[in-house]
């Protein structure tokens, strides 16, 4: 009698052969998938609260813009009977002829004034303030931090605290009522120095600078040629600075001049403003002024701006 014995590998068919192989089970993490939700619904808000915030500013920096555009466009009756959003007729034209011909066209003598203050008052004074702080930064000599720190306190003391000192400097020297009392004062900038000498350590490598002079290049043509043209970028950004501020300077003026034809525009908009309590027909006068005198800052900004884009790669050495 013969005894069969079956292996456990050896099938010859049936259901033992036809059941699957047992698997091995799986150890890995589940998935965190509420918390991942969770994480992009935190980013979302958060996205939509900022830039709810930016259309918020936006829209307050706009508003008066968008007031004075539309109020530029009325008479003398659509400005104090109808709705200050609202446009009443279109008589933006008559506004404009009613400036031009306001005392033989003196608007304009007053817009060439502040284009001369502001901008050649503002491109001089940059190139001082770049000319200060890269001194400042690059060069060592007795006493620079102390020098340093007075510019500093300058930038702390407001223009219309130093207006009545620089008044009676002017009266000494005899630039009161002149072009040059305005011009002068506007061309020192202690805050541009301060942006310039940050520029200038950002800006410009002290190897560039150690490769220029081992060429065999001098000072002056180091910053000529190597300095200047890396610190572009803070150039433009001191000269749009400098240039709002003297382009809306009202105070020094106000206290310097007398003679209405060298008043900026700023200055003569006060003076059509201040007559306008006794004669209403100047308010259309001054609100299509004022709007006349945005568009020099905007088309400072809106062309210059350029020139920040392409310095972000400035100073680099390559």
């Amino acid at each position: 009698m013969s005894t069969t014995v079956q292996h456990p590998g050896e099938h010859s068919g049936g259901a033992a052969a036809d059941a699957p192989a047992p698997t091995p089970a799986r150890t890995g993490r589940p998935a965190r998938r509420p918390r991942a939700k969770g994480r992009a619904t935190e980013a979302l808000m958060s996205r939509i609260a900022v830039n709810g915030a930016l259309v918020l500013a936006t829209l307050y920096m706009l508003l008066p813009l968008a007031w004075l555009l539309i109020a530029a466009t009325k008479d003398m009756g659509g400005l104090f009977g109808g709705d200050g959003f609202a446009f009443d007729g279109f008589h933006f034209t008559e506004n404009v002829k009613a400036v031009n011909n306001e005392s033989d066209g003196i608007y304009w003598r007053w817009y060439l004034n502040s284009l001369l203050y502001a901008g050649v008052g503002a491109a001089v004074g940059s190139f001082v303030s770049v000319l200060a702080g890269y001194a400042f930064d690059k060069f060592d000599f007795p006493g620079k931090e102390k020098l340093f720190g007075g510019v500093l306190l300058g930038v702390l003391v407001p223009t219309t605290a130093v207006a009545l000192p620089l008044y009676l400097l002017a009266s000494k020297v005899g630039l009161v009522n002149t072009f040059w009392a305005v011009f002068i004062p506007v061309i020192v900038n202690p805050f541009g120095v301060y942006l310039a000498r940050v520029f200038s350590a950002g800006y410009i490598p002290g190897e560039v600078l150690e490769a220029a002079r081992m060429d065999g290049a001098g000072e002056i043509r180091t910053f000529r040629s190597v300095a200047l043209p890396m610190m572009m970028p803070g150039f433009v950004t001191i000269f749009l600075f400098q240039f709002t501020a003297i382009w809306n300077n009202f105070f020094l003026p106000l206290v310097m001049l007398s003679d209405q034809k060298l008043y900026p525009v700023s200055l003569g908009l006060y003076s059509w403003n201040t007559n306008a309590h006794a004669s209403p027909e100047f308010y259309p006068l001054v609100i299509t002024g004022s709007l006349m005198a945005v568009v020099p800052l905007v088309v400072a900004f809106v062309s210059l701006q350029r020139h920040w884009r392409s310095g972000l790669s400035a100073g680099s050495v390559k």
